[in-house]
C-alpha cells in the first residue's frame, strides 16, 4: 500500500509478467491497492486467446484504453474498435473479449467494485496463480463455460 506521501515509479519492462508475458501485473508492482491496474500484450490476430470473461463473481467495472497495435473488444451487441483516444467502460454483467489486429496490441485495463474495497485476484499478485477467474471462456480454461458472445 502506498502512504500519503509516497509514490512508486516502475518501467513496464521492469514489470513481472504472467501468463506466458501477456499480462503485466501493474498494480502488484506498484503497490496500488485502491483499484486493479494490467496491461495486456497480444500477439497479432490473437483470436480468441484473450479470454472472453464478464465480473458477475466480483461486480467489477472494467475500463480499456488501446496503448498501441490495433484492438477491438467483442461485446454482446457487437464490435466496438479501440484507439488510443477511444475508452470503453464495461459493467460487470457484461461478456467481452479483446481480439487483436495485425499489430498487436497492448491495452490498459483499470477495473474496481462500486462502493467496496478493491479485492484484488490471486492471479494479479505477484507470483501469483496463472489461472483465469469463474466465468471465462478460453482454450486456457477448458472447465470455463463455452463462449457466449458471437464471432
Amino acid at each position: 500500500m502506498l502512504g500519503a506521501g509516497a509514490y512508486e515509479v516502475k518501467r513496464l519492462e521492469d514489470i513481472e509478467r504472467a501468463f506466458g508475458g501477456a499480462l503485466a501485473r501493474v498494480r502488484a508492482a506498484l503497490g496500488i491497492t485502491a483499484f486493479g491496474v494490467q496491461v495486456v500484450d497480444l500477439p497479432p490476430n490473437s483470436g480468441d486467446m484473450a479470454p472472453e470473461h464478464d465480473h458477475r463473481h466480483d461486480e467489477q467495472e472494467e475500463l480499456y484504453l488501446l496503448l498501441d497495435g490495433s484492438c477491438a473488444v467483442l461485446v454482446p451487441d457487437g464490435t466496438v474498435a479501440l484507439d488510443p483516444e477511444t475508452f470503453i467502460a464495461l459493467g460487470p454483467h457484461v461478456r467481452r473479449r479483446l481480439r487483436s489486429g495485425p499489430e498487436g496490441a497492448r491495452v490498459l485495463m483499470i477495473g474496481a467494485t462500486p462502493g467496496k474495497p478493491y479485492m484484488p485476484p490471486a492471479n494479479t499478485e505477484l507470483g501469483g496463480p496463472e489461472t483465469l477467474g469463474p466465468g471465462a471462456s478460453s482454450a486456457m480454461a477448458p472447465d470455463g463455460p463455452p463462449p457466449q458472445l458471437p464471432y
